[in-house]
């Protein structure tokens, strides 16, 4: 089951958080390291509005970190969200491993 990986209401998190374009260009944007919401508002081409729901969505499903700096929120990607990921991922590659060698149940 993938749950084993990491809990089930989690995995939905994270998958509804990267179930969106806007929210995985984020993420490509953050993979440099961490950004104003500025630079993303001008880099993306879009309100702050529009974007600030989306780094909310991301926040929330704990991808990434934010820090206040005077006026300005600072987001960078969460290293350890990103490594939970990658043992759900890995749960659900050998999930499929070993149904494809134990054949067809039916």
């Amino acid at each position: 089951m993938v749950a084993s990986a990491i809990p089930l209401k989690k995995a939905v998190a994270l998958f509804h958080a990267l179930s969106d374009e806007t929210r995985l260009a984020l993420l490509d944007r953050l993979k440099d390291g961490e950004r104003c919401v500025c630079e993303l508002t001008d880099a993306m081409k879009a309100g702050q509005s529009r974007l600030s729901f989306h780094l909310k969505v991301l926040k929330e499903a704990g991808l990434l970190q934010d820090r206040r700096e005077g006026r300005w929120m600072y987001y960078s990607l969460n290293p350890d969200a990103i490594e939970e990921l990658e043992d759900l991922v890995a749960a659900l590659k050998q999930a499929a491993k070993s149904a494809a060698s134990a054949g067809k149940c039916c």
